[in-house]
């Protein structure tokens, strides 16, 4: 065995976020609305940053994780549809969370509920053909309580979730997932829902652009783009961009524990996993947003060397997150099928 196979990693056994322990994921969706909910859920508080790049960002409590404040743990993280309708869906985690006494608090007094942390992001897909004529009362409060309930270590990729209802570039969108577990133990995960503006495939051809970091036949084992990316050439992306139209929003995750601004770090790092599967990113138009969260599971392996390793460990789990978060783009949008009432064509139909 020479030193590269020594180093090597490989997915974790289910291919999701949910290989990094402490970690479940549930989903729900409306067909007639097609749009749905995903959520995010730690086994206990976890440590979570965020970092935003979009232009048009739909989210609730993200202040709540920045450096010079409180709390910057959280009960759990939603990715939704439903643009600012789908904010409500992290009052319905939130409320199911305060119900089994679950949240943050400084003081437990009798009679005083908690209040759970549930960093919350949405995209749009308000016009996508399902039916939107919910009056006063949008689904996505109900989806999410739903979703809560029924959160479990394996789900479904594609038309599923906070991906039901999405499109990335003129292709069907669909939520993602992926995992990395490396020589040394520590585990990489990403969930996605893409709804991108960008493209996630090259032009003239099915191959992704996030084909150069494909393990495997994951996402159909096709390999990297055999074209090049030639200036404004954007075929495959949306033709006419609305405003707040557009959003890929992620979370990725670790079991190792780490303080707030080095997972801070990690979620930087991870945002250039979008660049490397979706072309163009981070356009006025999207609201591209990456939530990273640890479960503290373990701590980081021992380096040997005379320099501080925590910087090393930081980098290596930021790199392999924007890999993972690159493969679970594209794996979302492989998986997904068109739903009854939408017509936007799936990678499928390519």
């Amino acid at each position: 065995m020479d030193a590269r196979d020594a180093m090597a990693g490989r997915p974790g056994g289910r291919n999701l976020i949910t290989d990094v322990a402490g970690l479940r994921v549930g989903q729900a969706h409306d067909a007639r609305a097609c749009t749905g909910v995903t959520v995010i859920l730690p086994d206990e508080r976890a440590m979570a940053a965020v970092d935003i790049r979009g232009g048009g960002p739909g989210t609730r409590e993200t202040d709540t994780l920045g450096a010079s404040n409180l709390v910057r743990s959280v009960d759990a993280i939603v990715l939704s549809g439903g643009s600012v309708y789908g904010l409500a869906s992290g009052d319905g985690v939130a409320a199911w969370l305060g119900a089994q006494g679950r949240g943050f608090t400084l003081l437990r007094q009798p009679g005083v509920p908690p209040s759970p942390i549930v960093p919350t992001a949405v995209l749009y897909d308000l016009a996508n053909g399902g039916d939107k004529q919910w009056g006063e009362t949008p689904p996505y409060r109900d989806l999410a309580m739903r979703a809560a309930r029924s959160v479990q270590s394996g789900f479904d990729l594609g038309t599923h979730g906070a991906g039901f209802g999405a499109s990335a570039g003129s292709l069907k969108g669909g939520l993602g997932s992926a995992s990395y577990v490396t020589h040394d133990g520590m585990t990489v995960g990403a969930i996605v829902a893409c709804n991108s503006f960008g493209s996630v495939v090259a032009p003239q051809g099915r191959r992704f652009w996030a084909g150069a970091f494909e393990i495997g036949e994951e996402f159909g084992g096709l390999g990297p783009a055999d074209t090049r990316a030639e200036g404004e050439n954007w075929e495959f992306a949306k033709l006419d961009p609305q405003p707040r139209a557009n959003t890929t929003i992620a979370c990725i995750a670790t079991d190792v524990a780490l303080s707030p601004d080095e997972l801070q770090r990690v979620a930087t790092m991870a945002q250039d996993g979008l660049a490397r599967a979706i072309r163009p990113i981070h356009a006025p138009f999207d609201g591209d947003t990456v939530f990273a969260i640890s479960t503290g599971r373990r701590e980081a392996p021992a380096m040997e060397g005379p320099v501080d390793p925590r910087p090393f460990i930081v980098c290596r789990l930021g790199a392999l997150a924007a890999d993972v978060l690159a493969r679970a783009i594209a794996r979302g949008v492989y998986s997904a099928v068109t739903p009854e009432g939408m017509t936007t064509p799936a990678w499928s139909s390519l």
